[in-house]
């Protein structure tokens, strides 16, 4: 059995025929070879020759750019050759200059140990004494100063980088000598993780500024509609970009599947498990297969029920499909990262964590399960399979969600629409704050030098700090003073000072961990968790001690919280009305409380319990409208749902605004009452969970009218009579979806999409 065979079932038989509405075809594409300026250094020309390896035209354009001391940005497709158009010119740069040093930069510790296999294969190919090292925190104590002291080439991600800024001085050799900074994936640098990547970027060009190492910056990323402008928020300096129009690979044929549960009307089937059942499917046909989720939860489930489906036709591949994500302990990842590469497991479902250039080896079939927030991912999903000039299929399963229902409708916006922008905000004065604090602990900090590196926003920032305690001024400049190390209350992936909670197996063995304001979520007594395909119920949280204790149990329901949200506005920075409905955007203190949790079996709600736990109370951005008095004055005279019409729009609008922002849905909150207190009128808001806010809901308020319109379409044209999950459901609505009215919703929309755009806007 094949790829073909596998395409063939899935296109003409059932059941699952009657699921497929759009298959596109991408034709396979023949390589387009480069020229270099000048011929590489021997060894390194003798090592692509013995490989068979042909350089490609934007390899050997961005070697050009390299070798000329130019900042490049390579933004071609997944599987065009990337690390070798970078790793050929610094392997050049090392070999020219024998105290010359390298740093490699990736988002995960998986990444980085799969990217040293290929650089350790060229050490032993072509050497130099370069003894490329990973540095991370799997690294033993014993080997730590062996790499500082003798690698030039060190491999690591921005978690161990934050943390090593502050032993500065045992890195001495390395970073006076550093000539290169590779940033890999860099197009996962964006939101509130990408703001705290790019000031830690910022502390790193401050130590180096101080031993007078201004090193070259090399950055691989997907490709974004602001690339330039991204790299130099990130890093400060203006690179050039090659892009996909000087891309030169090979590409096999594709075919890309839309499978939309959806397709025999709402509720009829279940997208995880027709992903479950692809996977099998897949699997059975002989065809090496990769699943995608949207969640940690969701990978442990489909894995669960693939493996069960195969038990119970007594297939010999059922114990051959297995889970990955975050959180599993690194040699656990590993096995599981070598045992797909190897053929060992034919089915594996992962969250985005293998959505980046580990080597996982060719696959035949990726499935897609739920659009995973932004194209660009999509599209680096999809990339998994059929790497180099090998046939593939890649199935999308969409969610009924308003956002997935939308593409799912229109397959011409879903292949043909522009990519996204990537967002950056250094200037969150909570996330800024953080890193002042370790700018502080790594070198004494004077004011001028902080606007220096942290723009006109740390001033005011380092005053409060210095209130607070935090910031002590020395002859020198300000110090760190806090009890714990500066970088262990300062999460990368979070804004401002950070808890983190320890979730505990059977009282001592740790499972993972979690953030505190997802522990309050996720870890609460009662809730369930899945980890390694195993469930286990949490028994209590203790939040003094930042520590959740759970049992392992073999559960048939599963949990989620129930919130409620209050929003307080602070300030109205910009607003625009038009025929009586007024838009605005500005600052707000959003306070969210989880105040009980819901037992589910299946679709089935079977329990609800309440709990009593601290608020989280944070300032962040968000864009809110009041509507008409006249338009609500004349609903109510209706009798029509003024509330359930303003709560329909608030679940449409959320769940399409990342085809506008390029963010995650869960990046995003909502709220609507049909008479708040601070306008004294019925009100809508989307606010951004990240407290400070990152820039999203501004860009949602300068392209409001068209996000508008396009939700009117949605729901008008949705096939439903009262509403339903492809609408205006939303399936976190803490409310139960509880009142809607599709009717108002659109008219509600309707209104607003009479606002002109502050700028031209299109998804």
């Amino acid at each position: 059995m094949s790829i073909e065979s596998f395409l063939e079932t899935l296109t003409q038989r059932a059941p699952y025929r009657d699921f497929v509405t759009h298959v596109e075809e991408r034709p396979a594409r023949a390589a387009r070879d480069g020229r270099l300026d000048r011929p590489l250094a021997p060894p390194l020309a003798d090592y692509l020759a013995r490989r068979g390896v042909t350089l490609r035209v934007h390899q050997a354009e961005a070697i050009t750019a390299i070798r000329a001391g130019r900042h490049v940005l390579l933004t071609t497709p997944p599987a065009s050759g990337k690390t070798l158009a970078f790793n050929l010119p610094v392997w050049e740069r090392l070999l020219a200059d024998p105290a010359a040093t390298a740093l490699y930069l990736y988002p995960t510790k998986a990444l980085a140990q799969d990217q040293w296999v290929a650089l350790d294969a060229l050490a032993r190919a072509v050497p130099a004494g370069i003894a490329p090292a990973v540095y991370d925190g799997d690294t033993p104590a014993a080997r730590r100063a062996r790499i500082r002291a003798e690698s030039r080439l060190v491999l690591t991600n921005f978690y161990m980088l934050h943390q090593t800024l502050g032993w500065a001085h045992q890195w001495e050799r390395f970073w006076s000598h550093l000539a290169v900074v590779v940033i890999d994936e860099a197009h996962v640098y964006r939101g509130v993780f990408g703001s705290n990547v790019a000031l830690v970027l910022r502390r790193l060009a401050r130590l180096l500024d101080a031993v007078h190492a201004a090193p070259q910056f090399v950055l691989a990323s997907a490709t974004l509609a602001n690339a330039e402008e991204f790299a130099h928020q990130l890093t400060g300096v203006h690179p050039l970009v090659i892009d996909d129009a000087a891309d030169g690979s090979a590409r096999g044929r594709q075919h890309f599947v839309f499978y939309n549960p959806e397709a025999l009307g709402p509720g009829m089937a279940s997208a995880h498990q027709e992903t479950a059942r692809l996977l099998a499917a897949g699997v059975e046909h002989g065809v090496q297969t990769l699943a995608f989720a949207v969640s940690r939860q969701l990978a442990e489930l489909v894995a669960r029920e693939a493996r069960e489906m195969g038990r119970a036709r007594n297939a010999p591949w059922a114990d051959a499909v297995a889970p990955y994500r975050a959180g599993y302990l690194p040699s656990e990842r590993r096995a599981l990262e070598g045992a797909l590469r190897e053929g060992r497991i034919r089915g594996m479902v992962s969250t985005n964590a293998l959505e980046l250039g580990v080597d996982i080896g060719s696959l035949g079939a990726v499935i897609l399960s739920g659009f995973p927030g932004t194209m660009v991912s999509a599209r680096q999903q999809a990339g998994r399979a059929g790497r180099g000039v090998d046939a593939s299929v890649v199935v999308w399963v969409p969610f009924s969600d308003p956002l997935d229902q939308y593409l799912a409708r229109r397959p011409a916006l879903f292949f043909g629409r522009p990519h996204e922008h990537a967002l950056i905000d250094r200037h969150n004065p909570y996330i800024l704050s953080g890193h002042l604090l370790c700018a502080a602990a790594e070198r004494p900090l004077d004011r001028e030098s902080a606007a220096r590196w942290f723009g006109p926003a740390a001033g005011e920032a380092l005053d409060q700090l210095q209130g607070r305690g935090l910031l002590r001024d020395t002859p020198r400049g300000l110090v760190y003073q806090g009890r714990p190390a500066a970088h262990q209350v300062v999460s990368l992936d979070a804004t401002g000072l950070q808890t983190t909670v320890k979730v505990l197996r059977e009282g001592a063995f740790v499972l993972e961990t979690m953030d505190w304001t997802r522990a309050l979520s996720e870890a609460h007594p009662g809730a369930v968790l899945l980890h390694g395909a195993e469930t286990y119920v949490v028994s209590s949280l203790d939040l003094t001690h930042s520590v959740a204790a759970v049992t392992k149990q073999r559960v048939d329901y599963w949990t989620e919280p129930i919130k409620s949200v209050d929003i307080h506005i602070l300030e109205e920075h910009r607003a625009r009305e038009e025929a009586g409905l007024r838009l605005c955007w500005g600052d707000v203190e959003v306070t969210e409380r989880v105040v009980g949790f819901k037992t589910r079996r299946g679709d089935e709600v079977v329990a609800q319990d309440a709990l009593d736990l601290p608020p989280n109370t944070y300032r962040t951005r968000a864009l809110w409208f009041t509507l008409p008095e006249e338009f609500s004055r004349q609903r109510r005279l209706e009798h029509a749902n003024l509330f359930g019409g303003l709560h329909g729009a608030e679940h449409a609008l959320v769940g399409l605004m990342p085809l506008w922002v390029l963010c995650d849905r869960r990046d995003l909150g909502a709220l609507s009452v049909w008479h708040h207190p601070d306008t004294g009128q019925a009100t809508l808001f989307v606010h951004e969970h990240a407290p400070g806010g990152i820039g999203l809901t501004e860009r949602g308020f300068l392209r409001a009218a068209a996000l508008a319109a396009a939700t009117h379409e949605l729901v008008r044209d949705c096939p439903c009579q009262v509403g339903c999950p492809s609408c205006v459901y939303s399936p976190t609505c803490s409310n139960d979806n509880v009142p809607l009215d599709k009717g108002v919703a659109i008219e509600v929309l309707a209104l607003l999409a009479k606002i002109p755009d502050a700028q031209a806007a299109s998804p």
